[in-house]
């Protein structure tokens, strides 16, 4: 783009992977983001640097009331900026609105600010969103620094996430809280030194281990540590009468929307990432009309949910915005949002939940061209506890190497190289998968693999939404530790799937405890310039995925590898 094309753009976005011509969204977002909400994310992101900046001196010394306030406002108005959470203006302006307050009360309390890039010491709510804008930064600042920058960014927000699910639940990370301050400080003087940037990030890497760790503490102490579950994947079978679909990731709304309909005789299904909710314990054995899972990953929604005959929860991200089919029948809730979609502020079952309408004939196709069941719930204390017998096989000859594979779903077709890669895995190797990725995955027939020792597993694992990378991380430290090595030594491959920012803080935290040649795909993020990837390239090998799932397994495993029996032909 020339200087003329970026000053004169409507918008600029490329925090997700399906930016326009993998450069950024100048018109409308991909995700349908209008130009206005685009640049009231940009001027909100800008007023938490400011609202850090000058909570940062004397944050510890604040008052707790003012200082949850402030936590709580940075986190939430973060996490609203993810890709696919809120598209109401209205909140964003109310949100931004609620920053400037707490700004004023600071300084009301005399508390200085911490250094500032002038432009950020300059914002009010009623900011030029020209100032917050990335491709004019880096005009000014270059596209490796300002790279950099937003890996920070988008990393903090994937982090906010997660830091939000678990306060609701009651459990806290308050190192995590402080650096969230910290860190929107340090990005609130435009800092330009490569080396303090990359430090930065693989910071927050280290500070999203412990927001995911209070996430899985905060879901196991509720509702137990997930255990192997058969979930029912042909709802359609069983759907009779009022039925609710839940979406998104908040497991305490679906847990407060099935107390609100015990009894009612409402069924109430899982959509996307919700699938992990089955193989909790304590939501399985409370609640027998959990009565299933519907549907796939979160870019198939607008035909799933067209197809789904009943009222329709949406709790966290992933929320497409087209909703003209079902408008008056999906609800948002926390801080999802989409202009004229009724909004509940807390989850319960809204007022009409459902018909007895039979599911088109589109529906009932696309119900029978997958298989009856899934198998969820590969938690911690599960995977942990086949570590012997994991690296027992794998010494023996048995597993050749465990891949994991997944991350983010989303619209391209390049994304089969994620199905193509699972299918011509060989059988002596164990696949992991988790989050939404799954779904490329999880309709293939994997078969089992043998241990040894008595031991059967399926071959394929799900271990649930995103931020159970915990229990992937957790398992690969618990391996690492019983063969006295270090992660990189295990017969690991890491074959991820990108797309929004959730995986980005994923990734840091995978570099941070300094994980190699991580292969990442189906493209690379357009915010990961290829000047800021060069500085990730040259510390950690971090890769994009090969051309083809065949040459990428023949790079792992040597060119003698076969498929296994039942792939895809090249």
């Amino acid at each position: 783009m020339s200087s003329a094309d970026i000053e004169n753009a409507a918008m600029f976005c490329y925090q997700c992977e399906q930016t326009i011509g993998g450069v950024g969204c100048t018109k409308v977002g991909r995700c349908m983001k209008s130009p206005e909400v685009a640049a009231l994310q940009d001027i909100q992101i800008m007023g938490v640097m400011k609202l850090a900046a000058m909570a940062r001196p004397q944050y510890a010394e604040l008052p707790t009331e003012l200082k949850d306030d402030i936590a709580k406002t940075i986190i939430e108005a973060t996490f609203m900026t993810l890709t696919n959470v809120s598209f109401d203006g209205a909140r964003f302006r109310a949100q931004t609105a609620h920053i400037g307050d707490l700004i004023d009360q600071l300084a009301q309390r005399g508390v200085a600010s911490a250094p500032t890039d002038p432009e950020v010491a300059a914002w009010t709510p009623a900011a030029d969103p020209k100032a917050a804008r990335i491709d004019l930064r880096q005009a000014r600042q270059g596209k490796t620094v300002v790279g950099l920058q937003e890996l920070i960014v988008y990393g903090m927000k994937g982090v906010a996430a997660y830091l939000d699910h678990a306060w609701r639940l009651g459990v806290r990370r308050s190192g995590a809280e402080a650096f969230a301050v910290e860190v929107f400080a340090f990005l609130a003087t435009r800092p330009a030194d490569v080396g303090a940037l990359l430090g930065m990030a693989l910071r927050v890497g280290e500070h999203n281990l412990a927001a995911m760790d209070g996430l899985h503490e905060a879901n196991t102490a509720a509702y137990g540590d997930p255990t192997p579950h058969e979930v029912q994947w042909a709802p359609w079978a069983r759907t009779e009468g009022k039925c609710i679909l839940v979406s998104g990731h908040d497991l305490l709304d679906l847990y407060e929307l099935l107390e609100a309909t015990r009894g009612t005789g409402v069924q109430v299904y899982t959509h996307g990432e919700m699938l992990a909710a089955n193989g909790y314990p304590v939501l399985r054995s409370r609640f027998p009309h959990l009565a299933g899972h519907y549907g796939t990953a979160w870019q198939n929604q607008v035909a799933e949910f067209r197809d789904f005959p009943g009222a329709i929860l949406m709790t966290t991200n992933c929320i497409i915005p087209r909703v003209g089919d079902y408008r008056e029948r999906i609800f948002t809730t926390n801080l999802v949002g989409v202009d004229g979609v009724t909004h509940i502020a807390e989850s319960a079952a809204p007022g009409w939940v459902g018909t007895t309408a039979a599911p088109t004939a589109a529906g009932q196709a696309a119900a029978a061209a997958h298989k009856s069941t899934l198998t969820v719930g590969f938690g911690l204390p599960t995977v942990a506890g086949v570590a012997d017998q994991i690296l027992a096989a794998a010494g023996a000859g048995r597993l050749r190497r465990i891949f994991l594979v997944g991350g983010c779903d989303g619209f391209e077709g390049s994304r089969n190289y994620y199905t193509d890669f699972a299918a011509r895995a060989p059988r002596d190797t164990l696949l992991l998968t988790l989050a939404c990725g799954k779904f490329k995955l999880n309709h293939l027939e994997h078969g089992t693999i043998d241990l040894g020792a008595g031991v059967v597993l399926p071959r394929l694992l799900d271990l649930g939404q995103c931020n159970d990378a915990h229990t992937a991380i957790e398992a690969v430290k618990a391996l690492a530790a019983k063969a006295h090595c270090g992660p990189n030594e295990l017969p690991l491959s890491i074959v991820l799937s990108w797309f929004e920012q959730k995986a980005v803080c994923i990734l840091l935290s995978l570099l941070h405890l300094g994980l190699r040649n991580i292969r990442l795909g189906p493209a690379l993020p357009a915010f990961l310039t290829p000047e800021a990837l060069a500085v990730l390239v040259e510390k950690f090998n971090i890769g994009p995925i090969g051309p083809s799932a065949q040459a990428d397994l023949d790079a792992i495993l040597g060119p003698q590898n076969s498929p296994a029996p039942g792939a895809p032909a090249s």
